[in-house]
């Protein structure tokens, strides 16, 4: 710890219930936990709506945390626990990680990751793709694995009958060309379903390039219209919420499932629809390093990559964030924390 500075660019919120942000100095984190990590960022990629967590979530998000935003990390470890399991991390060691969203994110040069959310960086993967990848990748990895119930054999071990499982599944992905969706459409194709992907006209052919088979544009089909018997789809993953979701219930065939980040998808469910048996859930995405070391292995191979929209300085932050929030990013916003030559 002695060769490292004092103090550190810290990006901080000024209020949970503001989404002002200023950037300031700090002392550089201090472990507090058996298992943290301290890690020199180089890259970070921000949520869209993270801002608004802490007032949203008070029960998720504890007062106490120091409000340091951007909870997807890129980096290099430079200090490890002095007593007990490393599980083969080594300083110098280029990782990556989805930092819990109850402790302070990443937009900061030093942040504290723990071991059990980490996962050694592909080597074909830069700093700006790898601080794109955790969040969106993980969300969409336990969308279609944990919670959508499709058997990654087919993925990672090549198993043909794990395949010829998931071939007969028809995977509806919403908001495909965005972060989470683009990661959804790739791991589905790959896994060996039908893809249809919804999003608007202007990202039709991305989304194809992803290996949907078909691509939804929402300005110009509704979902209740599209939604014919025989277009009917087992498994909706749906990544945008609020109107949306009512169409996926006329797209879900009876007994399929539909699974959403955004909110519990009974809630958005018309009176009118007629279907039995499907299976709705909510859930938030949890670190994983080692949900995201099986990516990793994807992404060594050439199968999946990143989307990324656009990349910003750490002064640009403000900007970065507007970009962010303005819903016309394809893929995911990455700030350069430290500078780097790719």
């Amino acid at each position: 710890m002695s060769s490292l500075p004092l103090s550190m660019k810290t990006l901080l919120q000024l209020s949970p219930h503001s989404p002002s942000l200023t950037l300031t100095t700090s002392p550089l984190p201090a472990p507090s936990h058996p298992s943290d990590i301290l890690i020199k960022v180089y890259t970070t990629a921000p949520c869209k709506g993270e801002l608004s967590w802490a007032a949203n979530f008070p029960d998720a998000i504890p007062s106490t945390k120091t409000p340091v935003p951007s909870q997807d990390l890129a980096g290099v470890i430079v200090s490890l626990p002095s007593v007990g399991e490393t599980r083969g991390f080594k300083l110098g060691d280029r990782v990556y990680c989805r930092i819990e969203a109850n402790r302070p994110g990443a937009a900061r040069e030093y942040a504290l990751a723990r071991l059990e959310e980490l996962a050694l960086i592909p080597e074909n993967l830069g700093w700006v793709d790898a601080a794109a990848t955790p969040l969106s990748s993980l969300t969409a990895w336990q969308a279609l694995f944990t919670h959508g119930g499709l058997n990654k054999d087919g993925l990672l071990e090549r198993r043909q009958d794990a395949r010829e499982e998931n071939a007969k599944k028809r995977v509806l992905i919403t908001g495909a060309a965005g972060g989470v969706g683009s990661w959804a459409v790739q791991l589905a194709a790959l896994a060996g379903c039908e893809v249809i992907g919804l999003c608007g006209p202007d990202k039709v052919a991305h989304v194809k390039e992803l290996g949907a088979t078909e691509v939804v544009n929402y300005r110009e089909t509704d979902l209740r219209q599209w939604a014919t018997p025989e277009k009917e789809v087992d498994i909706v993953l749906d990544m945008v919420g609020g109107k949306v979701v009512e169409g996926c219930w006329f797209a879900v065939k009876d007994q399929g499932k539909i699974v959403s980040v955004c909110a519990p998808p009974e809630s958005a469910k018309p009176a009118d629809v007629q279907k039995e048996d499907v299976k709705s859930s909510f859930f938030i995405v949890e670190p994983s390093g080692e949900n995201l070391a099986e990516i990793g292995r994807l992404i060594e191979e050439g199968n999946v990559r990143p989307t990324v929209d656009s990349v910003w300085a750490f002064e640009d932050y403000e900007a970065a964030f507007e970009r962010l929030e303005s819903g016309q990013t394809t893929g995911k916003i990455v700030i350069r924390v430290a500078g780097f030559d790719e």
